[in-house]
């Protein structure tokens, strides 16, 4: 049977079909002509950028970190450049085979294997860390001829700081570290993250860290073309990195160092002052520590002997150890009596040797000077009963209103970081600070401790400095600084630091004339008289000893008794010359007794260094050190004939020369390798029953 077609039916279909399938083909054609238009038209720019980038990387340069300079030019802070052994551990498939492999041609110590686990415990697995550093050449040799074995470990050149003279005034100066998450995370969100590429250290104590921005310097970027395996062929483009700036101090490291070396094995701190500028000649705390520990990471060991000593290294006792001043206080409190007008200099009270209130005895030593005494004798034989009466007269809130102006439970604004307050004591203080409603009430008693710097008084040694720099230089305060200039690591040029203007406390002149007279007194005739014997210079002193810890109502203080770290500090504060002041300074040596004894004597020797150029004879260093010294024994040395290098301890000559030309070789090295306790120091002392001795 014949099947008759209908070709007019099946021509509509083929062309409905070949309609369809036109359609269907010009718009994948459309589809692709726009793909094409948004990939080289809209997104041309975008486009171009990530190819340019896989095909070239951006290298950070890490900036020549800036010198650290003291007063006369020594370094004190410095770079040296070494190889390194880096391994990344994302690039490493056994981690553990692979350094135990190392270890057969580089040494690796166990020092340096927990070292490095700390550090993976604080990177990125991508990260490259390092493993060894400072390899010699026979090592870096060692391991080029077997490098193919270690595929994700390199050698590579970095920059290290130096501290030429380990522990001499590390806390002034710092330290670097390794970067730390929380670290990281506030320079990610800072106005120039980039800044801190390829950057793994930065400053974590004293100036390393208060001019982190200036030292650091501008990090700069090289372009590489690389390879599609990622290695780079050929560099494109290079913005140089900017080093950091060199950052010069006000202290003289000679006299840090003899200051450190006075005060021994003791524990203790001393602040020195130019009076007419604020400068800090010498920012003492002891004991130190070796800030060189902390470049590469400090190991456990070492950590744990700083961080779990008795003797508290890491604690800045001069910025952040806080003390009762003792007798040192007494001059100020005699100057509020002036200023306020509750005494003239003429006022006389007996001294029976004790002070009686509400029916409490409050004490005085039994070899104290008794009798009758006007504010010169009170300041000269350091009556206790003088004193007492005065803090009755006076008030806790006009001692208070007084003191605060010159610095005492302030914050000096001294320019490093982690400066404490300490304790000036009123009422608001103690409703702040106790909890319990009968403790915040404050008892007419407790004053009478604060007239001799007891009770609640609490202060650092540079509220104490800064003070007596104020009296110095007539009623004139300036704000203590170590940091006195900057040099621009490029030009070489130094531009000084603008010091903050001096405030005017509007003291009369009369007021603290009669107050330095009657210090003056201290050292001539006083209690400090035989330490500052034969000195071809008057000076102004006031020696203290405040108590480490309270005494029961009738129990005597007795130092051989006393466990070693329960006695009393000794103290000083002077000013010299008196005419002219040009020097004054506070100083506490922990529990070492008698301020005259122990304190004085460090005083009198920064004295003949800073006024005369005399630098003590080993002898006379050696018993000063061990509290054994009043006026100088033997020959004095010139200072200028004393170099650090000779000074035992400390480097020789050949080692600084060397450190000082591998600073200045760290530049060209820079581009090779683009590829701490807001505790007191001790305890204040009770305001119960106090009894302040000399």
């Amino acid at each position: 049977m014949t099947v008759i077609r209908n070709v007019q039916a099946e021509l509509s279909r083929f062309r409905l079909r070949v309609l369809v399938a036109s359609i269907v083909v010009v718009g994948c054609f459309g589809l692709v002509a726009a793909r094409l238009v948004y990939l080289q038209v809209t997104r041309h720019e975008d486009l171009q950028a990530q190819a340019e980038n896989n095909r070239t990387a951006i290298v950070p340069i890490v900036p020549n970190r800036g010198l650290i300079l003291d007063r006369n030019g020594v370094v004190l802070a410095t770079n040296y450049s070494a190889y390194t052994l880096e391994v990344t551990p994302s690039k490493v498939a056994n981690l553990e085979q692979t350094i135990d492999d190392l270890a057969k041609v580089i040494d690796i110590t166990p020092r340096d294997r927990k070292r490095f686990k700390k550090l993976r415990e604080e990177a990125r697995s991508f990260e490259s860390l390092p493993l060894r550093s400072r390899l010699t050449d026979e090592e870096v040799a060692r391991f080029g001829a077997q490098r193919y074995r270690f595929p994700g470990v390199d050698i590579k050149a970095r920059l290290f700081r130096n501290y030429p003279y380990g522990a001499l005034a590390s806390h002034v100066i710092g330290y670097i570290g390794r970067i730390n998450a929380a670290e990281k995370e506030e320079l990610e969100n800072s106005e120039d993250p980039a800044n801190y590429r390829g950057t793994d250290y930065i400053g974590k104590l004293g100036v390393e860290q208060s001019f982190e921005p200036q030292l650091h310097g501008i990090t700069g970027v090289d372009s590489m073309e690389t390879s599609a395996g990622g290695r780079a062929t050929r560099r494109l483009t290079s913005l140089p990195s900017t080093p950091g700036n060199t950052i010069k101090l006000s202290i003289d490291i000679k006299l840090q160092k003899l200051i450190e070396d006075l005060y021994g094995e003791r524990r203790g701190a001393l602040v020195a002052i130019d009076p007419k500028t604020g400068e800090v000649l010498a920012f003492v705390s002891k004991p130190t520590f070796d800030p060189n520990l902390f470049v590469e990471g400090i190991d456990q060991d070492n950590w744990a002997l700083l961080n779990e000593s008795i003797d508290k290294p890491l604690l800045n006792r001069a910025l952040r150890g806080t003390y009762p001043p003792g007798s040192t206080y007494k001059p100020f409190m005699a100057l509020a009596a002036l200023t306020t007008g509750k005494r003239n200099a003429s006022t006389l009270v007996n001294d029976p040797g004790f002070y009686m209130f509400g029916g409490h005895r409050f004490g005085s030593p039994e070899t104290d000077r008794t009798g009758i005494m006007d504010m010169r004798a009170a300041i000269l034989y350091s009556s206790n009963a003088y004193f007492y009466s005065l803090a009755n007269e006076l008030g806790v809130e006009t001692m208070h209103d007084f003191m605060a102006p010159l610095g005492f439970g302030q914050i000096t604004g001294i320019d490093i970081h982690g400066e404490v307050r300490g304790v000036l004591p009123n009422q608001a203080w103690k409703r702040s600070y106790f909890k319990r409603p009968e403790q915040q009430k404050w008892y007419a008693g407790e004053t009478i401790s604060l007239g001799i710097g007891q009770g609640y008084n609490s202060f650092t040694m540079l509220q104490l400095a800064q003070a007596i720099a104020t009296l110095a230089n007539g009623g004139f305060k300036h704000k203590p600084r170590l940091v006195i200039a900057t040099q621009d690591a490029q030009t070489r040029v130094e531009s000084p630091l603008a010091a903050d203007p001096a405030v005017n406390l509007g003291f009369k002149p009369e007021h603290v004339d009669t107050i330095r007279r009657a210090m003056m007194g201290v050292a001539q005739e006083g209690t400090s008289s035989r330490v500052f014997a034969g000195a071809s210079y008057l000076s102004g002193g006031k020696t203290g000893t405040a108590q480490a810890v309270s005494l029961g109502k009738n129990e005597k203080y007795s130092a051989i008794r006393t466990e070693e770290r329960k006695r009393d500090h000794s103290l000083y504060i002077a000013f010299a010359p008196a005419e002219d002041p040009k020097i004054a300074l506070a100083l506490i040596v922990e529990n070492a007794g008698f301020g005259s004894t122990a304190a004085a004597p460090i005083a009198r020797r920064v004295f003949d260094y800073w006024l005369l150029g005399q630098y003590p004879s080993e002898e006379d260093l050696a018993a000063v050190s061990r509290g054994q010294a009043t006026a100088p024994i033997g020959k004095p040395r010139l200072a200028s004939e004393v170099t650090l290098a000779s000074v035992s301890g400390l480097p020789n000559a050949a080692a600084l020369a060397a450190s000082a030309a591998a600073s200045q070789a760290a530049g060209a090295v820079s581009a090779a390798t683009s590829g701490a306790v807001a505790a007191s120091a001790a305890p204040a002392a009770s305001a119960t029953s106090p009894l302040t001795r000399r």
